[in-house]
């Protein structure tokens, strides 16, 4: 085998998940169960989901992998119990008219996304989502926006809550933890990771996670009473469970479940949910960027500088 291939024939090797705390991989398609510590079947999923109050998808925005998995489970819940709802964080709450009448089946796909601003505030391509919202609105689905008003929290993050408006303070959900340690120390992380101008004051940062999450939490607990939801997330709101789960269940003791997607490739703990589906790694490696003639031995010492 020449060196070339060997290169590429490691580079196209299919890659798995890490479970750290198993020391044990997993294939892509698997559905780890956190307290079994072992990989169940679909329909195993979906046993405990139906029996469960809120169900938390968490996601990477950009990954259509994961999008298609919350669309499934969607589906499948939907065929068992029709009268469940959908929180998205991808909608302020403001939007909630718009969300009903999409729900309704009164808004072709351009005023939907005029109503809510779409490119203005979540930003992300509408098509990675588009399946998930034709499927609401094909089934009378109820449609939640979960979030806050887009431009509240970079203001916190930069001048922090006391230098809101009025108007804009309206919006803050009624109570703010910040009392979880594990939850201060995985934001101060991520903060250390992503320096951003203006944004300096780690208080600032964690209130404004505290904040978002809070919110989120708030208008779940207001929409349940009764109702199933699947709440489709961000990873890092759903992730140890102290993020959006935790503040919804100190509301009203709901019962929940969390399932976060990961691609192949990367590293998870136990504690990171109750279910950890392993999807598609994401590629980086492309033929056409192999500088073929950089990996042959060369006729000639390079020249020494």
């Amino acid at each position: 085998m020449t060196f070339v291939n060997l290169i590429l024939g490691c580079a196209m090797m299919p890659k798995k998940l890490l479970i750290k705390d198993l020391s044990k991989s997993f294939k892509e398609g698997d559905i780890i169960s956190t307290t079994k510590s072992l990989a169940v079947s679909f329909e195993d999923l979906l046993a405990d989901l139906k029996t469960t109050d809120i169900i938390y998808i968490g996601e990477k925005h950009t990954d259509l992998n994961h999008h298609k998995i919350q669309l499934k489970i969607i589906k499948e819940l939907f065929s068992e119990n029709p009268d469940i709802a959908v929180g998205m964080e991808a909608f302020a709450n403001t939007y909630q008219h718009a969300l009903d009448m999409w729900s309704a089946g009164e808004l072709d796909e351009k005023e939907f996304m005029e109503r809510t601003h779409w490119y203005a505030n979540w930003r992300f391509d509408f098509e990675l989502y588009k399946d998930i919202l034709n499927f609401i609105k094909e089934k009378h689905i109820k449609l939640v926006g979960l979030n806050m008003p887009f431009h509240i929290p970079p203001k916190i993050a930069v001048g922090g809550i006391d230098r809101l408006s009025d108007n804009e303070k309206i919006h803050l959900p009624e109570n703010i933890n910040t009392d979880n340690t594990a939850h201060r120390a995985y934001v101060e992380e991520i903060f250390k990771n992503h320096k951003i101008r203006g944004r300096e004051n780690f208080e600032y940062f964690y209130m404004t996670q505290c904040v978002w999450e809070e919110k989120m939490a708030e208008s779940i607990s207001c929409c349940v009473k009764g109702k199933k939801m699947v709440v489709l997330a961000g990873n890092g709101h759903i992730v140890h469970k102290f993020g959006i789960p935790d503040r919804v269940f100190n509301r009203n003791k709901a019962s929940f479940k969390t399932i976060y997607l990961l691609p192949a490739g990367n590293e998870a703990e136990l504690s990171f949910a109750d279910y950890i589906w392993v999807t598609p790694e994401i590629k980086k490696f492309k033929m056409e960027h192999i500088k073929i003639e950089k990996m042959m031995p060369q006729s000639h010492p390079p020249v020494r500088k």
